[in-house]
């Protein structure tokens, strides 16, 4: 691959070129495939002086790893991961084409700009200055350029964790998306905040199916068997069920340090009163206070007059840090006669230490850049590859910095239309980056 590696360092440059390569990830291993941005990456990381090896889990479906020497090899490594595949994106839909790193009015446009080729030209750009400078890292840096996160992970994190587990047998903690981005608040007496949330748990995933069992028959026809009105009884007593509040030591820290920060009163026994004092900081708190059963595929029938003898749903259920057993317990005791239930997808939930020397050190590098900013510990509704990585023993924490000007929804921009993140918020990101690196 003859790759023109000019401007290395420069941040900017490295996203629109990683953006330029479709990545698309369709899902059920239907993929464009990441193998020529995983050879980038490897030439990328060449012309630094770092060695790095593909590992292919299907055709075209490449991962990069490499290890990045440190001063004291005495100490633990810690892993740097970022997943080079996106999200399919209808050019017809946007206002640049989704492929084409455009650069404009101050923004950098195209799918993969926020989710998360942004974080993976910072990695690169980092190694570059290290490079460049004769300087090296505290600590070892293993870096892994991985697929198919946005599907199961099944060709990338997962399956380097089960095939090569021995490449990060010495990592002690990782990072990755998402947070360490800039979210404008305002306190209690208007005055501006600027909080920078950093992942430290995130729900499990237990993706269920269910399916109801009856007995077919014609519509016409009386029929206290009804899969269908047996699936649908199981849908709704899981969507109007209110589910307890759970308070990981992510979410306390949350509510706690946050309100201290906005002057807002925090009463751990009112959830949802203090929700509504906190304004818009709720909205990265108020999907982790429980855990959640949202139906959101149905299948059933084939002809109007005809019941079926079976009907399936699927649930995107997403679980809070020790609370899976109790949870699937309640959803079986919701499900009724006729309704079983067996798991699409299950991962476990992450959790990792507030109070550590890794997330003194973040906040360091970020206060570093911006001495205003309010830096505090968060939980991810969703889930990323740190459930690959963390049951290795792996600390894993969300932290791609960035900064973003205010009003800018950053949040929408993963997996939306027009995504784009501001060049001076790469920029940020990247010396906030290099100066994590340097001294953790």
């Amino acid at each position: 691959m003859n790759t023109d590696l000019t401007d290395l360092t420069d941040t900017v440059e490295l996203c629109a070129r990683l953006i330029r390569f479709d990545t698309t990830n369709h899902g059920n291993g239907d993929s464009e495939g990441e193998r020529e941005a995983a050879e980038f990456v490897a030439e990328v990381l060449a012309a630094a002086g770092v060695e790095s090896h593909t590992y292919e889990s299907a055709p075209r479906r490449a991962n990069v790893v490499a290890r990045v020497p440190g001063e004291d090899l005495s100490l633990p490594a810690l892993l740097v991961q970022g997943h080079l595949d996106v999200v399919p994106a209808d050019a017809a839909d946007w206002s640049v084409h989704p492929f084409s790193g455009e650069v404009r009015d101050g923004f950098l446009w195209g799918r993969g700009a926020v989710d998360m080729k942004d974080f993976c030209a910072m990695v690169l750009s980092v190694v570059h200055s290290l490079a460049a400078s004769g300087r090296r890292p505290r600590r070892d840096l293993v870096l892994a350029f991985v697929a198919d996160e946005e599907d199961q992970g099944g060709y990338g994190a997962h399956w380097l964790t089960a095939e090569h587990p021995e490449l990060f047998a010495d990592c002690a903690a990782a990072i990755s998306e998402s947070g360490a981005y800039s979210y404008h608040v305002r306190a209690a007496d208007g005055t501006p905040v600027r909080l920078y949330p950093i992942g430290t748990a995130e729900r499990g995933t237990a993706h269920l199916r269910l399916t109801a069992r009856g007995r077919a028959g014609h519509g016409s026809r009386r029929n206290e068997e009804n899969a269908v009105v047996r699936l649908v009884n199981a849908l709704h007593a899981l969507a109007a069920h209110t589910w307890p509040v759970v308070l990981t030591p992510s979410v306390r820290a949350f509510l706690e340090r946050t309100g201290e920060a906005l002057g807002v009163e925090i009463d751990l026994a009112d959830i949802d009163g203090t929700l509504a004092r906190l304004g818009p900081a709720a909205g990265l708190v108020e999907s982790t206070v429980r855990n959640s059963t949202t139906p959101t595929m149905l299948q059933a029938g084939y002809k109007v007059n005809v019941i079926p003898g079976i009907a399936n749903a699927l649930v995107d259920t997403r679980v809070l840090p020790g609370t899976e057993e109790g949870l699937l317990a309640q959803v079986d005791a919701l499900l009724g006669p006729g309704v079983e239930r067996e798991f699409v997808s299950h991962q476990p939930a992450v959790e990792a230490p507030v109070d550590s020397p890794w997330f003194d050190a973040m906040a360091a590098a970020l206060r570093a850049e911006d001495p205003e900013a309010v830096v505090v510990p968060y939980c991810m509704g969703g889930g990323t590859d740190a459930k690959a990585f963390a049951p290795l023993g792996i600390d894993c924490y969300g932290f791609a910095p960035l900064w973003l000007p205010e009003g800018f929804a950053y949040r929408a921009m993963a997996h939306g239309v027009d995504e784009r993140v501001p060049v001076e918020g790469l920029r940020f990101g990247t010396r906030v980056l290099e100066r994590l690196l340097v001294s953790v």
